[in-house]
């Protein structure tokens, strides 16, 4: 199937035909099958690795909330309550307080911290939960949007304002280098705006990738939440001076949409192109023409699956009786992320083929050589995929449209309208008109703007912020 045709289709083909997820009888509810998962396990022990670098430990919270924590912070349960599942009943006795099934934990964690902070001795805390979260969606699409999903979520506790938005960037710029350099998916970081902000947030910061497709997913997103968590569950500490103060409390996540979004980056019309950091299978040693009259081939690739699994480089043996083409596609589709072929002819001069997913060419390279190759071009892998997203975004980052009329010509002229970098004037009516009449949303405010804007795209006013828009999953 064509990428550039019905992309939707071709994203669905790819991940079932891949073997990562498969349906079940509730709605927006996926199974992960165990390649599916363990890409989920490369990235969780990568930034794992990384939280705990930066002095963070795990725990885990209960998946019930009552729903009169809810009300404790306005915007919270505003911002979550159309998409909230709740339990009424147990034990077939109506329940005394409604008990939702978590969409995040700052709730709960707020409750509880309330009983652990009692000192500035006990701050900074500094805690993650790896868990599953439920938000009951309209519409879905495996990975990228679903009512379950399976994510990361920091919730912190600081003595001041300067230390809680530190550690708020801090996580965002961990979110970017996992992004970047293990996922190879370039991204654009920033402030979301208002409309965006998590709800109960002071400010909400998020990378945010571009698709094959030029629309945005939002990859990652921390946010500084300021006292306001803090004053609805009344998290206060004993100060130097002895004086009471409340916390000042951040969070960020990222979740398993950043497989779907590994898929939709990288992957081609012959399956899924995986990033060899994640990749479940990043060699494949195949044999090739009549092996099995040559057991001598069988031998040495098992000898050289050993010393690949010793380097710990995860490396499968495809000995099955099928066709080399039917293995050959088998394993494109899978994304294995490179393939080694020994024939007998291949054997008989002390060499063997070798291919990339993501090159058309074979190479050619002598078995003495094979382990120090493979390492070499595993690494070229990674970088060269970053390399090729990097350039597709810029090719569909947009810098010169200055008006609601340009960009509207721009989409209807284009197969992918990508992402605009405008101006925007600072008023939601402007960013809500946007949106009503190009379904293009604001993604973030960049940092670090490749151009400054000076007038609003809609109103065409003093523009305030210079802002990504883009149609987004």
């Amino acid at each position: 199937m064509q990428q550039e045709n019905e992309f939707t289709k071709w994203y669905l083909k790819t991940i079932q035909d891949a073997e990562l997820m498969d349906y079940t009888p509730v709605r927006g509810c996926i199974t992960f099958r165990p390649d599916g998962y363990e890409i989920w396990e490369h990235i969780q022990a990568v930034m794992d690795r990384r939280f705990k670098e930066t002095g963070h430990r795990n725990a885990y919270f209960p998946m019930l909330i009552p729903e009169s924590f809810f009300q404790k912070e306005k915007d919270h349960i505003e911002g979550f309550s159309p998409e909230l599942p709740w339990v009424t009943e147990a034990a077939g006795e109506p329940l005394e307080e409604r008990l939702a099934l978590r969409p995040t934990s700052e709730t709960m964690i707020g409750h509880l911290y309330a009983k652990w902070v009692k000192s500035y001795r006990d701050l900074p805390l500094l805690l993650n939960q790896w868990a599953n979260v439920f938000r009951w969606e309209k519409k879905t699409l495996p990975f990228i949007r679903t009512s379950e999903f399976l994510w990361q979520e920091g919730h912190t506790a600081h003595e001041n304002e300067e230390e809680a938005r530190h550690e708020t960037m801090q996580m965002l710029a961990i979110y970017k280098e996992v992004v970047e350099n293990i996922l190879a998916i370039p991204v654009y970081d920033g402030t979301k705006t208002i409309s965006e902000r998590f709800a109960g947030a002071v400010d909400t910061f998020s990378i945010e990738a571009m698709m094959k497709d030029g629309k945005a997913v939002q990859a990652g997103t921390s946010h500084y939440l300021g006292t306001k968590f803090a004053e609805a569950f009344d998290i206060k500490y004993l100060n130097k001076n002895n004086e009471h103060q409340y916390v000042h409390t951040t969070s960020w996540g990222t979740s398993t949409r950043l497989i779907g979004s590994v898929i939709m980056v990288h992957g081609d019309d012959k399956g899924l192109v995986l990033p060899p950091k994640i990749a479940p299978t990043q060699v494949v040693l195949m044999p090739v023409g009549p092996f099995k009259k040559h057991p001598e081939i069988l031998e040495k690739l098992e000898e050289i699956q050993q010393d690949l699994k010793a380097k710990g480089i995860r490396v499968k043996l495809d000995d099955t009786d099928q066709t080399a083409g039917f293995k050959f596609n088998k394993w494109e589709q899978k994304g294995a992320a490179l393939r080694v072929e020994l024939g007998p002819r291949d054997y008989q001069n002390g060499q063997a083929i070798i291919k990339a997913r993501d090159e058309e060419e074979k190479k050619t390279v002598n078995l003495t050589e094979l382990f120090t190759i493979i390492e070499e071009e595993l690494e070229v892998m990674q970088g060269r995929l970053l390399t090729k997203a990097r350039q597709f975004r810029d090719a569909n980052s947009h810098t010169t449209i200055d008006s609601l009329a340009q960009l509207q010509q721009h989409i209807e002229a284009s197969d992918i309208p990508g992402w605009v970098l405008a101006g925007w004037c600072g008023s939601t009516d402007c960013e809500q008109k946007v949106k009503e009449q190009t379904k293009f949303t604001t993604r973030n405010i960049p940092f670090h703007p490749p151009v400054q804007k000076e007038t609003c795209i809609c109103c065409e006013q003093q523009a305030q912020h210079t802002v990504w828009f883009a149609r987004a999953y």
